[in-house]
């Protein structure tokens, strides 16, 4: 395998941008309630993530397979070369679309093994949504996702980045978690699609809670 994109795909104006950022929280917010507190992340792009989890009080590693972006660990996510079960949570947050879909499959069993409770991943979800927000008296906010009509899924076509992407043309949602799923060493504790950024597909799977949610 070989990177992708150099560092200055990272450029703060062209790639943080406002979605990314919101689903940045998401990515936090997932860490913070599971009560993590050794995280490996996969993929650690500019930075961002790290810096504001440890402010947390996380200790986070990275693992990249590009030096240049000074990752803790230079590795292949289909062998990350470390002990099992080494971290509370591993984290690939848009990363695993970047192989192809069968060595993908590889990686995050590699994730399983040096994760000691959860897994956290996101993924691009081509269904496009329309989004809902109504502000109800007494009530607050009220925020609906509701997925647009779509007679045929459309294909994929490696872009020079994606390899795929749920809910293309042999990527629908229910054969991807199947697929993850597959080998038995994860349980799917729950999958959503943040309000603002409908495009990241959130999975959080537990090395041994039962499966209990599929939030739309």
């Amino acid at each position: 395998m070989q990177k992708q994109v150099d560092n200055q795909h990272y450029h703060f104006n062209e790639y943080m941008l406002i979605p990314r950022w919101n689903s940045l929280w998401h990515q936090l917010n997932e860490v913070a309630a599971l009560k993590a507190q050794t995280v490996l992340e996969i993929g650690p792009g500019p930075g961002y993530f790290k810096a504001v989890a440890e402010r947390m009080g996380i200790r986070v590693e990275t693992a990249d397979l590009d030096p240049d972006l000074k990752p803790d660990h230079v590795a292949s996510v289909t062998d990350l070369r470390l002990p099992d079960a080494s971290y509370d949570a591993v984290c690939a947050f848009q990363v695993l679309e970047h192989l192809p879909f069968d060595t993908a499959l590889v990686a995050l069993d590699e994730l399983a093994r040096v994760a000691r409770n959860h897994v956290i991943i996101s993924l691009p979800d081509s269904r496009r949504t329309w989004r809902y927000m109504l502000h109800l008296p007494k009530l607050g906010e009220l925020r609906i996702l509701l997925r647009r009509p779509q007679l045929v899924a459309p294909v994929h076509s490696f872009d020079g980045e994606h390899y795929w992407e749920i809910n293309k043309r042999g990527y629908e949602l229910e054969k991807v978690t199947a697929s993850l799923l597959k080998s038995g060493k994860l349980r799917l504790v729950r999958t959503f699609k943040p309000f603002e950024n409908a495009y990241h597909r959130f999975f959080i799977f537990s090395r041994s809670a039962p499966s209990v949610a599929n939030a739309g």
